[in-house]
């Protein structure tokens, strides 16, 4: 990599460039707020959601102890009259809806909104708007679920989609809902109201003289102030924008924070997202951080000439989706005294403003990526800032323009130092295009050949990509294909390009049983999933569901193959249970137009379980062994589970109990709210033995990359257990990948040092008859 010595002006752009992207998040932060006070739903804001996750638990408690005194004859007068209307809806409904109102109403920018009586109105109107879809859920449960699926677009507003319901169930003589009085709903919101203000001394009620008379308005109290003051400073620390930078970033050390220069201030990113700021990480993890934040990149500005024109086009391809607009319906010529007319006009428009609705959400990140690249259009060269997780994945900090990205966003992307080409490079440019066109699971040799056979197909993209969409856009990575394309045909065909930039990927065969079969010293599982030489690639997933096929139903044989169970073969490694199997086959064989029942679909999970534990035995048994030992380790009272991997980087695995409780509301829908935190001090057993195997292979696979990227040299990019680099130098990655992981098995007996690190009881169950320096010559190791 070409490194040189930075100038001062070119550390001040830097500087100016990270307090631009400063201001734009915290303006982005601001706006996002009033936006949302003047729609009138101020609960959805950064300090409306603090604060009712906050408020929620007391609330609950106070409605929860009124209607036990109802029950021991000790209420009020006044309740009396309102309990049989409150008593509709359990405790947390009514608080939840109590609270999202009177947020939505005392923070709204609309005159009048915080009267307290409207206050009192909209949280009693609110409550009998859920009350009475409850009403419909229990005479027509299935005719409301019909009806909200065809009737309810995101267009329209909650009280439209009761308008629009009421209307339908009328239509059909559903029993009709009973209206319930005003003076009912502001009795109903009004206590609700006091119960808020007293639980949290966040609101009260002030008199103001207008003229002749004095209105009652809700306001916030200083206190509450105070606090949503609090919470949006801190909200803003994490506010600003995240782009590439314009040069190198600084160093990670365990004493000072490394990535953006601006960033030891505003302490925005970790060097570990979300863990433990003690814990010191090794030299080897920090080195190898830093490395990869050195690798310099700059846009592909044939990918990036093809979407401005795609955009401008308003045409979607894979994952870029720019907006497309729809014209309203041209209004009929007698739409002012026709009420039909009038009525099917507004219908159309209705349809046609939700869908517009649709495309501007479904397009957001497609247009973020696209601001992204007008603002590095014209630089030659950037860097990408990245940190760890907690088990030692890096990733990149900024979520736009890097190797991480969706399809479309990888493909706009090449490595800023070019090599020559030389040496195997015109192999892996013709691997890359029929890799990433689906010839994923294909030998070598045929994703050579592919490439080879379809050259017209590929200098048509090359020349001519609009005009030739039909040729790139159905490949199953249709932008990655079409850089692709471009690469190999000016560096391999027309010669006019003797230079590489591509990043070619490669990829792990099945990460996690590769991972397991070092640690068990399974030979037989090894070979299933390329660790060993092989003249083609093994396919795990396919030998799993011939094994299967005998146990399971007959009427099932003819769609049953390796897609069937791809998803559970790859999951089972990280610990998915046979809940999360059911679904993974159920969807499989959905697509292929059967619908299986429950009994046969439990015969089904048992028999590729099975398969598994005949097939790959090592790793079965060792997911077991270390649920055993982690149960055994918290019951010891450890409160965490820590290791440290090869390279030295430190993993704690700290899992605490929470409750949570999800509530379904008909209209307010699906809301995630903690109403307890008591048992926040309990470690979760279960969740850490669910956690541990997965955690453990992925810090191996981290650790694996730690330790082959120091040994390179050249630029290189990183997804998860795939690994990116430019064709002229694929062939030493990949040698040095397969040397990594002989030694990091074959020199260490790194499940023993597991067992040791966590106190293990037993010894761990090592079959012991692979031998790991095989994999030197595994074609398909990584590919």
């Amino acid at each position: 990599m070409i490194m040189q010595l930075l100038t001062t002006a070119q550390i001040d752009e830097q500087i100016d460039l990270e307090r631009d992207q400063i201001r734009q998040g915290l303006k982005r932060l601001k706006d996002q707020c009033i936006k949302l006070e003047d729609q009138s739903y101020a609960s959805a804001t950064i300090y409306g959601i603090s604060s009712i996750d906050t408020l929620l638990p007391l609330l609950v408690e106070r409605i929860t102890n009124t209607n036990r005194r109802i029950h021991e004859g000790h209420s009020g007068v006044a309740f009396k009259e309102i309990h049989q209307y409150l008593n509709k809806l359990e405790p947390l409904a009514a608080a939840a809806i109590a609270c999202k109102l009177t947020f939505d109403k005392v923070f709204s920018f609309k005159k009048g909104s915080n009267v307290a009586t409207n206050v009192c109105a909209a949280i009693g109107r609110a409550i009998e708007d859920e009350c009475h879809m409850r009403h419909y859920e229990e005479h027509a449960p299935g005719m409301l679920n019909v009806l909200k699926k065809d009737y309810w677009h995101k267009a329209i507003g909650t009280q439209q989609k009761l308008t629009v319901i009421r209307t339908l169930m009328n239509r059909y003589n559903v029993k009709q809902w009973v209206p319930w009085s005003q003076p009912i709903r502001v009795k109903l919101g009004g206590w609700l109201l006091d119960c808020i203000m007293e639980s949290s001394q966040w609101f009260y009620k002030q008199p103001i003289r207008e003229g002749r008379k004095t209105t009652l308005y809700v306001v916030p109290t200083p206190e509450f102030m105070d606090i949503k003051d609090e919470v949006m400073c801190n909200a803003e620390l994490f506010a600003p924008l995240a782009w590439p930078m314009l040069i190198p970033p600084k160093d990670w050390t365990n004493e000072n924070p490394g990535g953006y220069m601006l960033n030891e201030v505003m302490h925005g990113h970790d060097l570990v997202r979300h863990g433990e700021h003690c814990l010191i990480q090794g030299e080897t993890p920090l080195n190898f951080l830093n490395k990869i934040q050195r690798v310099g990149y700059r846009l592909n500005s044939f990918t990036v000439s093809v979407a401005e024109t795609l955009q401008r086009r308003e045409i979607s391809v894979g994952k870029f989706l720019p907006i497309v607009h729809y014209d309203l319906p041209p209004k009929p010529v007698d739409i002012a005294e026709n009420k039909d007319s009038r009525k099917a006009y507004r219908r159309a428009a209705a349809e046609v403003m939700n869908r517009q609705a649709q495309e501007f959400k479904r397009s957001c990140r497609t247009r973020m990526t696209m601001e992204a690249v007008n603002r590095f259009k014209n630089r030659e060269r950037w860097y990408i800032p990245w940190s760890f997780d907690y088990r030692g994945r890096a990733y990149p900090i900024p979520a736009f323009l890097t190797v991480q990205d969706t399809d479309f966003g990888k493909a706009l992307i090449r490595f800023s130092d070019e090599s020559y080409l030389k040496g195997d490079a015109y192999k892996w440019l013709a691997f890359q295009c029929a890799t990433t066109y689906g010839l994923d699971k294909a030998t070598m040799s045929e994703r050579l050949d592919w490439t080879n056979e379809n050259i017209p197909l590929i200098t048509r993209v090359a020349n001519d990509p609009i005009d030739n969409l039909g040729d790139w856009e159905a490949a199953e990575e249709p932008w990655q294909f079409l850089a692709a394309c471009d690469e190999y045909y000016h560096c391999v065909l027309n010669k006019d390009r003797d230079t590489t930039g591509l990043p070619v990927a490669t990829d792990a065969t099945c990460s996690g049983l590769q991972i397991l079969a070092g640690l068990a010293r399974d030979k037989k599982t090894a070979q299933l999933v390329n660790v060993l030489p092989a003249d083609r690639p093994q396919d795990a997933y396919k030998v799993v569901a011939e094994a299967a096929k005998p146990n399971i139903p007959t009427t099932l044989h003819e769609v049953w193959d390796r897609k069937s169970v791809k998803r559970t073969v790859m999951t089972i490694p990280y610990n998915a249970k046979p809940f999360s199997n059911r679904s993974y086959i159920r969807d499989a064989l959905k697509e292929k137009g059967i619908d299986i029942d429950k009994d046969d679909l439990t015969i089904v999970v048992k028999a590729v379980r099975d398969a598994m534990n005949a097939i790959v035995p090592g790793p079965m048994s060792v997911m077991k062994w270390i649920e055993d030992e982690v149960t055994k380790a918290i019951k010891r009272g450890a409160k965490e589970i820590e290791w440290i991997t090869p390279s030295g980087f430190v993993v704690r695995q700290k899992i605490m109990k929470k409750k949570v409780e999800v509530l379904q509301l008909q209209l307010l829908g699906r809301c995630q709210l903690k109403v307890a935190t008591e048992d926040t001090d309990k470690v979760n057993l279960a969740r850490h033995k669910a956690a541990t195997a997965p955690n453990l292979i992925h810090s191996l696979d981290a650790s694996l990359l730690h330790l082959g990227t120091i040994r390179f040299n050249n630029p290189i990019a990183l997804i998860h257990d795939s690994v990116l680099c430019r064709a002229s130098d694929m062939g030493a990655l990949s040698s040095i990948i397969r040397e990594t992981y002989m030694h990091l098995f074959a020199e260490h007996d790194y499940l023993t040092e597991f067992a040791l690190q966590i106190g293990a009881e037993t010894d761990p169950p090592i079959i012991g008859d692979l031998e790991p320096e095989t994999v030197i010559d595994s074609t398909y190791f990584f590919c």
